[in-house]
């Protein structure tokens, strides 16, 4: 993670990303994810996946996530924790990262899941080269 957070702090990030879980809207997929993201107030926002009919309306657990942070008056994320009930940990997606790179472009992402596993890495190996806002001044 580019700046060290507390084990405690990372614990309540999973904590809250697991939790967020549970509220998941997936009657589709069944696939319950969460997130939680670290804003640069030190205040944590969680999201859940939510699911629509016409499947291109979907909305995933870190984009949910990081809109709730921005909607309460955040600008800069420092980390997002995405929680998956798999066996191995997964990774954000394409349209997650790019969202990530707008508000958080030197984040820590930590994925966890359902074992012992985590993936602990950063959005820029995530998304060497991104365009973002820098790209448009």
């Amino acid at each position: 993670m580019p700046e060290p957070i507390s084990a405690a702090l990372l614990r309540r990030l999973e904590r809250a990303a697991r939790t967020a879980a549970k509220a998941s809207y997936s009657p589709y997929s069944k696939f319950r994810v969460g997130a939680a993201v670290l804003a640069d107030s030190g205040r944590i926002y969680s999201g859940t996946n939510v699911e629509n009919a016409s499947y291109g309306l979907a909305n995933c657990a870190e984009r949910t996530a990081i809109f709730t942070a921005i909607a309460a008056g955040e600008r800069a994320i420092t980390a997002v924790v995405v929680y998956t009930p798999t066996p191995r940990p997964t990774m954000p997606c394409g349209a997650c990262r790019q969202v990530i790179n707008e508000f958080g472009p030197d984040a820590g992402i930590v994925s966890v899941c359902d074992s012992k596993h985590r993936a602990v890495t950063t959005l820029a190996k995530l998304l060497p080269e991104a365009f973002g806002p820098r790209d448009l001044k």
